[in-house]
């Protein structure tokens, strides 16, 4: 009897077309995490990479990075950080601006959400232009963070996010790629 096949995290996302806009493949994760078995194996290869290292915190991004980043954070036994769009945080922020495909957006982070000198992992569903990681980036190193890493479910190396990231100094890893947009 030939041994099943065992499903890979691909497996578990569900790719949606025309959303939100004709032409575009959406690449839907909300299958990915509700099922029990992918989410567990996003979680542990999502961490493979960091074995070993010294991560202080886990950094999510708006909004699915949380998601992950809590998960991410539990298994490590260490502390969550969100970035937010900007106006979503009480208290002292620093903010930053991001170039999108049509304007501009802003994510902030808590003045106090980190000391100079801790390491961090910074996590996010998709890869795409990097703007939106970059921004994230830069407040981390306006507090004086050190980046271990950035992790994520998807790249979508055509779109140029690896490479803006990795031109950056920053090392990444994803779990898989999907062509074109």
């Amino acid at each position: 009897m030939a041994a099943a096949k065992r499903k890979t995290v691909r497996d578990y996302i569900r790719t949606i077309p025309d959303f939100p806009h004709k032409g575009i493949m959406f690449r839907d994760v909300t299958t990915l995490f509700a099922d029990a078995r992918g989410f567990r194996i996003a979680i542990d290869q999502l961490l493979d990479p960091y074995a070993g290292t010294r991560i202080d915190k886990v950094v999510g991004l708006e909004a699915r990075g949380f998601i992950l980043g809590g998960a991410i954070a539990h298994q490590l036994g260490v502390g969550f950080v969100p970035i937010r769009k900007k106006g979503k945080l009480p208290g002292a922020v620093h903010s930053q601006d991001y170039k999108l495909e049509y304007g501009e957006a802003t994510v902030e982070i808590h003045t106090d959400a980190l000391q100079p000198g801790e390491r961090v992992l910074v996590v996010d569903d998709l890869l795409a232009t990097g703007g939106t990681a970059e921004a994230g980036i830069r407040l981390l190193e306006k507090l004086g963070a050190e980046i271990a890493g950035c992790a994520f479910i998807i790249d979508l190396p055509d779109l140029g996010g690896r490479a803006r990231l990795e031109a950056m100094g920053i090392e990444l890893h994803a779990l898989c790629d999907f062509p074109g947009a």
